[in-house]
């Protein structure tokens, strides 16, 4: 993730807008960054930045910028569907965070491998649980993004609004909106 400006929450903690882009290849594989510089040092996540404010970037831009930087596509974008929004608050007690989650539709073809930010990875969606990833993402996101998979071949995923509660030493969530979800699957 790019360092970009950022405003603070009268009062409290630093209040940070970012987005995630999750692709997948003809096989279904999803493209992890295995990242190497904080938040989330030597854990596994989808590609993603903060929002460029300053500009007054929308969501859907930095979605797209950093598809293109970090990935190396440039994705149309037509193509980013809106899967989701996450908040999560007192994020390891620095910051608050409201997340643009992005499923890119239709497969990507990219080169795994080194980049700045650290290792491109492709992974089975079934092995996830299995990769050191944060809390919030194996507890919460992963599930939910499972939860509103498309219920057909090519069909658009479902949609989710989540808070998350990271302050005190634990993590509780609220499912505030869910469109398209799969019974019985994810959260």
């Amino acid at each position: 993730m790019e360092s970009g400006p950022q405003t603070e929450h009268l009062g409290g903690l630093p209040y940070r807008l970012a987005c995630l882009v999750d692709l997948r290849d003809e096989a279904g594989r999803v493209l992890l960054l295995r990242r190497v510089k904080a938040p989330n040092a030597g854990l596994c996540s989808p590609i993603g930045g903060k929002v460029d404010m300053a500009s007054g970037e929308s969501p859907a831009a930095c979605a797209r910028r950093e598809t293109l930087e970090e990935a190396g596509i440039d994705v149309a974008p037509e193509r980013f569907h809106l899967g989701g929004l996450i908040s999560e608050a007192a994020f390891e007690g620095r910051g608050h965070w409201l997340l643009f989650y992005y499923r890119v539709l239709g497969s990507v073809r990219v080169e795994a491998g080194a980049m700045r930010e650290g290792l491109l990875e492709w992974h089975e969606p079934g092995a996830i649980d299995d990769l050191p990833l944060p809390d919030t993402d194996r507890e919460v996101i992963w599930p939910m993004i499972r939860r509103h998979e498309s219920r057909s071949p090519g069909g658009r995923p479902g949609f989710f609004v989540v808070h998350i509660d990271c302050g005190d030493g634990g993590l509780r969530w609220t499912v505030e909106q869910e469109l398209g979800a799969t019974p019985g699957r994810g959260a």
